[in-house]
């Protein structure tokens, strides 16, 4: 619904859905929070930027920070990263509180 809404072309709305499902599936795998935690997230859309914030209570974890390896043919795992890295470049990134806040910007 946000894709149509703020009039994104196809590319950007398929880039947009496979960040926010692979930072989603990334954070309650490897996040450590407390059950029933909230995840939060946030898109918008402002001239030719599309932003993803995401908040969450996991351990404190900065993509910036993380050596891409490659996929984990053991765990079937280990690109998500590295995909979310090449169709967009991470914002901003701060622990408050306990919480993490992730912004990706995606060019649209």
């Amino acid at each position: 619904m946000f894709a149509e809404t703020a009039g994104l072309a196809e590319e950007t709305a398929h880039n947009l859905e496979m960040i926010v499902e692979e930072w989603a599936a990334n954070i309650v795998e490897h996040g450590q929070a407390a059950a029933g935690s909230i995840i939060g997230l946030r898109l918008e859309r402002s001239d030719d930027v599309v932003r993803a914030e995401f908040t969450d209570a996991g351990v404190e974890f900065d993509p910036r920070e993380v050596e891409h390896v490659g996929p984990n043919e053991e765990r079937g795992g280990g690109a998500g990263i590295a995909l979310i890295l090449a169709w967009s470049e991470v914002e901003a990134y701060h622990r408050r509180g306990g919480r993490n806040r992730l912004t990706f910007r995606l060019r649209s």
